[in-house]
């Protein structure tokens, strides 16, 4: 029977797992996917949209080989019990649930399940998410490698050990707000400067994305690309001044240790449900 299985079943169709659905579909077709989503008014809605069969959870698993778990990490171990009795080792299993590590899906999943732990990001909406990937126990080269070619359709994909991933979650997982919430701030500055809404989030999300590019493309270090905008005696340096005195850095340090705190605290949770 796991031979005549192919494809891949999306299973949760959240923010993450429609970013990933429609990237997919945008790269190569619907064909093989399949969509498994609680919601039954969120299941017709992703079937319409994309032209996909929205299935329940034990069809899903018996149609497609590749079983891609994007639910809240509150809501795996429920999951897991429903789907245990539905997959073997002809599976793969690629969990984008945050801080679940892949023990705890092997304990609940038949003996041998490949599992595959993945920490994706919201720009995969717009094929330029950052996502990095883990192998649980029985999951091979050629398991990371498939699992590698699907989270390319959204972006750039990075191997770690799983010891690493409560960091990344920190780091990347959860950055795109940091950034969100920086822009949010440097909008508001400009209102308060006087200038039009509308003006300054254009002049900030530029300046954003071209900021972005550099630290991509330059092969500068940040400080040398700071460095380069900061004119002694001049606007930036006052600037910078501030944000110094009133401990930006610090605090955005703390703040990406108690993500990675929760990140930890939500896979022991995990594993005690």
């Amino acid at each position: 029977m796991s031979e005549a299985r192919q494809g891949l079943a999306i299973i949760g169709g959240g923010k993450i797992g429609e970013a990933l659905l429609s990237g997919l579909i945008r790269r190569s077709g619907a064909d093989g996917i399949v969509v498994c989503e609680r919601s039954p008014e969120r299941a017709a809605e992703l079937s319409t949209r994309y032209g996909i069969p929205a299935l329940g959870l034990v069809e899903a698993a018996a149609r497609a080989r590749v079983l891609l778990l994007a639910v809240k990490p509150q809501d795996i171990g429920a999951l897991l019990g429903q789907l245990a009795s539905a997959v073997d080792p002809g599976h793969l299993v690629v969990s984008v649930a945050a801080g679940v590590p892949t023990s705890t899906l092997e304990e609940a999943l038949p003996a041998g399940v490949p599992v595959v732990r993945v920490m994706p990001n919201t720009p995969a909406l717009v094929d330029e998410g950052m996502s990095v990937l883990s192998a649980g126990a029985h999951a091979g080269e050629s398991h990371l490698d498939e699992a590698e070619a699907l989270l390319a359709a959204v972006g750039r994909v990075r191997r770690v050990p799983e010891t690493q991933q409560d960091a990344v979650t920190a780091l990347s997982g959860s950055g795109p707000a940091y950034f969100f919430y920086l822009v949010e701030a440097m909008i508001d500055a400009g209102i308060l400067l006087g200038l039009p809404r509308t003006l300054a989030a254009d002049l900030i999300v530029q300046t954003a994305l071209g900021a972005a590019v550099m630290l991509r493309d330059s092969g500068e270090h940040p400080v040398q690309l700071r460095e380069a905008v900061t004119s002694p005696g001049g606007t930036t340096i006052a600037a910078i001044r501030e944000l110094e005195r009133h401990g930006v850095r610090a605090a955005l340090i703390a703040a990406i240790e108690a993500a990675h705190d929760r990140s930890v605290e939500l896979g022991r949770d995990a594993r005690d449900r």
